[in-house]
């Protein structure tokens, strides 16, 4: 029996995948957790073979707990789920040393098949999604750029990152203005925008 962590927040969705799950005649669901920050402790206490992982989660998010997992428990393969077909998102996941990256518009024939492949130390990923991270450009920013927009996307001001990362305001607004020149944005929110969906941050 495959023995499977599933990790998603929406109540409704993740009871669902369970259940599909269940009806798999080599599969059995050992956790459900609903954030990022419960999946190690879980996976710890379970040993899953196999971690389903929504991207997006409360917490920390779904990539950051599959590298935080693979330290832990590197037998485990991690299965990444996304609602949003961001190739940003694929070449984030493919960092983190990801077992597989598949869209949730997949049938439940294609997430079980998926299960499989990646239990037997196969990777997978979506097709499309993988041709368009093929054709995107690198990450124009630097480590401490994404994380001062990072900040920035979640409202944090000059004055608040500023103290955060040991900078002064005025060098924070510079990196803010650097950052907008590198991705062609209008301002910092459509910078945030064009980082978000090339899943740079």
């Amino acid at each position: 029996m495959i023995r499977i962590l599933l990790a998603e927040d929406m109540d409704v969705v993740r009871g669902a995948l369970a259940t599909l799950l269940g009806l798999e005649p080599d599969m059995t669901v050992v956790a459900q957790v609903g954030s990022g920050d419960t999946i190690v402790p879980a996976a710890v206490e379970h040993r899953p073979d196999v971690a389903v992982l929504d991207v997006e989660l409360p917490g920390i998010d779904g990539l950051t707990a599959a590298a935080l997992l693979k330290e832990r428990l590197p037998d485990c393969a991690v299965l990444m789920l996304t609602g949003y077909g961001k190739p940003g998102g694929l070449r984030r996941a493919l960092e983190a040393q990801v077992s597989g990256y598949l869209l949730k518009t997949a049938t439940p024939a294609e997430l079980a098949a998926a299960i499989r492949a990646v239990h037997a130390g196969e990777r997978v990923l979506d097709p499309k999604l993988a041709v368009a991270a093929w054709e995107l450009p690198g990450n124009p920013l630097t480590a401490r750029e994404a994380e001062v927009l990072r900040m920035a996307a979640e409202g944090a001001g000059a004055d608040e990152i500023g103290a955060h990362l040991h900078l002064s305001a005025r060098t924070v607004r510079n990196y803010l203005s650097a950052i907008a020149t590198k991705l062609d944005a209008r301002n910092r929110v459509d910078a945030v925008r064009i980082a978000q969906e090339s899943g740079w941050i």
